[in-house]
């Protein structure tokens, strides 16, 4: 009967365990999710939450298991008892456990990248934040693959992030001209091909408004072998807009050039053959 007992007490347990996850989530993602989306507040906290629910619920039903059942209850203190090597064995290895545990919140807490953010970390991965767990970071880059860190590893990373303050992004739009070629027809043509595109955005300050400066500024910074190098400022709202922006750009840029005789220029070698005398 005792077997029977505990086999019931064991299975009450975590049923009530997986129960209270289950329903804990449900509150997280539907009512607390919805509300920080309508107050328009951040919900890294609440997804660090619910990565936390099923850790803190196993253990506490694991923990009241262990205290209701004689056998496992002196069984664990005989353990602990008498393990000081199992003790320090399972410490070692539970270290990095604990170091990811004690990033994360530190993550949370100091929110050097929330969920939704574009960050760009030492190695050239790219991404939007896509999850903040106890363990680990998720990124997903924009071939809608998961790169799955741990956050030990993440907090000592170099991050980009490209929405922690200001959404906005200036992107570089390089264009090489021929010698050939007239320098301001190539410049009007690039200017009135970025005005034309929806997503160029308007960061001039107000100073530099009153002062009549160009939205979209055009400079030579390159005066190459074979080439004159163009560099356009443009400016988009966010990380995507800004990329779609660039390549849009170069394909409306390189048809116009077609169209008015700009010449982009491609390596050449000049051999000169002199007679002997």
């Amino acid at each position: 009967m005792k077997s029977l007992h505990y086999a019931i007490l064991i299975i009450g347990s975590l049923a009530g365990a997986f129960l209270c996850i289950r329903i804990t989530r449900y509150a997280l993602k539907n009512i607390l999710y919805k509300y920080s989306k309508s107050m328009k507040e951040d919900p890294t906290s609440l997804w660090f939450i619910n990565s936390a629910i099923n850790f803190i619920f196993i253990s506490i039903a694991l923990f009241f298991i262990a205290s209701k059942i004689p056998f496992l209850s002196s069984l664990g203190k005989t353990l602990f008892a008498g393990a000081g090597v199992l003790a320090a064995v399972i410490g070692f290895a539970s270290q990095k456990a604990f170091s990811n545990i004690i990033s994360g919140v530190f993550i949370l807490l100091f929110k050097p990248f929330k969920i939704g953010d574009t960050v760009q970390i030492e190695n050239g991965m790219k991404g939007e934040i896509e999850e903040i767990s106890l363990r680990h970071t998720s990124i997903r880059n924009y071939e809608n693959l998961r790169i799955i860190i741990p956050n030990s590893i993440i907090s000592d990373q170099l991050i980009i992030n490209s929405d922690i303050e200001d959404n906005r992004v200036s992107k570089h739009l390089f264009i090489d001209i021929s010698y050939d070629s007239k320098i301001d027809k190539a410049v009007n043509i690039i200017r009135e091909q970025a005005l034309k595109h929806p997503n160029l955005i308007d960061a001039r300050t107000q100073k530099e408004k009153s002062e009549n400066l160009d939205q979209v500024v055009v400079r030579v910074v390159e005066l190459g072998s074979y080439y004159i190098r163009l560099r356009a400022n443009v400016w988009a709202s966010n990380t995507g807009r800004a990329f779609e922006l660039h390549c849009d750009l170069l394909k409306s840029i390189k048809e116009k050039f077609e169209e008015e005789g700009v010449e982009i220029p491609y390596p050449h070698q000049v051999e000169i053959h002199k007679e002997a005398t």
